[in-house]
């Protein structure tokens, strides 16, 4: 059974603090170790991930697989739903016995809490919802975010670890190596911990239509869309090719839609095969979300607007005119291929 040639280094890891929902580790979680293999190997140094939460039996080997060395289990009731306190507790008493050069935690709303908890603790320095994260000349990790139109590199050059947050979908899925192993660590639950705040319950609310994540076709809207019956005419685009509907932050802001579908710095990160951007600027707080889109077509009433230097074709009309002789155009083109179908068939006898 293969394992990784720095298993033996136990000063200055690599660090990712992984998730998982009903016994299976988090696509994001995998992603992160996927980079943050990388990361280590450039170091000369080994990949270590701790995984908190209840029934855990077999649920860590795809983190071997994605390339960890070494897993720091917490598996216990208690920790089944995630409880701020306990697992800051418990992160930062192993990461001050440990020592790791770098953690790197999801940005999800777990990680969002959990990070900036364990950072205060550690008295060290945290990057949010960064976009990319590489080594410089000296080994220090620039953690790369978007700001001014452009990116901006953060470091923590004196103190560790170095942490930063990262939304699912920054980095690829790494190929998943099924015969890799490594070595597990059990953690114990802590006899005293406060409990002024406890997660008593998990309500999942299902999603609407196809998810952004998995999405292969996006339309995303913006403040261009005017009003509400406007983003109607978006929500409508989206429904008839069957996409995800996602958002720009002046979306969000007028409540046409939840801050669930908004893309961008402070949402989520997408890579479909075809995204439409209807009534949107190309602000880079929204761009940087789409990234890894295959083709990008912008839908635009201002000929000028920076969105048309980022995409593969632009439209310049007003997406309020455009979009619903858009959505006819469609549905005329899917019923005749039906009508065609059907002909080339025949009748069908029962």
């Amino acid at each position: 059974m293969p394992m990784h040639d720095n298993m033996g280094a136990r000063c200055g890891a690599v660090w990712v603090i992984a998730e998982q929902t009903d016994g299976r580790i988090r696509t994001g979680s995998l992603q992160l170790v996927g980079h943050a293999r990388k990361l280590a190997n450039q170091l000369g140094t080994c990949l270590e991930v701790v995984l908190l939460g209840g029934n855990l039996v077999g649920v860590i080997q795809p983190l071997f697989a994605a390339g960890a060395d070494r897993v720091y289990l917490g598996n216990d009731p208690d920790l089944a739903l995630y409880q701020p306190e306990i697992y800051t507790e418990m992160v930062v008493k192993l990461a001050t016995e440990q020592e790791p050069e770098i953690m790197l935690v999801g940005s999800t709303s777990m990680g969002r809490e959990l990070a900036p908890l364990v950072a205060a603790r550690l008295q060290t320095g945290l990057t949010a919802h960064c976009i990319d994260l590489v080594l410089d000349e000296n080994g220090i990790l620039e953690q790369r975010v978007p700001a001014y139109g452009g990116l901006v590199s953060i470091t923590c050059p004196d103190r560790r670890p170095q942490m930063a947050t990262v939304a699912r979908g920054v980095f690829p899925m790494p190929q998943l190596d099924e015969d890799s192993t490594g070595e597990v660590v059990p953690l114990d639950v802590p006899d005293e911990v406060p409990g002024r705040v406890q997660t008593l319950e998990v309500i999942r609310e299902e999603p609407e239509g196809v998810p952004l994540e998995i999405a292969s076709v996006i339309v995303a809207g913006g403040a261009g869309a005017g009003d509400l019956d406007g983003w109607c005419k978006i929500a409508d685009l989206a429904k008839v090719l069957n996409a995800a509907l996602g958002s720009t932050r002046p979306a969000v802001d007028e409540g046409w839609i939840g801050l669930e579908t908004m893309i961008g710095q402070s949402g989520k990160v997408v890579s479909p095969e075809l995204y439409i951007g209807v009534g949107l600027s190309g602000e880079m707080q929204h761009m940087v979300g789409i990234t890894g889109a295959k083709v990008m077509v912008a839908i635009n009433s201002d000929a000028k607007s920076p969105v048309f230097e980022q995409v593969d074709y632009g439209v310049v009309d007003d997406c309020r005119k455009f979009v619903p002789v858009l959505v006819e155009k469609i549905k005329e083109h899917r019923e005749r291929a039906l009508s065609r179908s059907s002909r080339s068939h025949g009748p069908t006898s029962i």
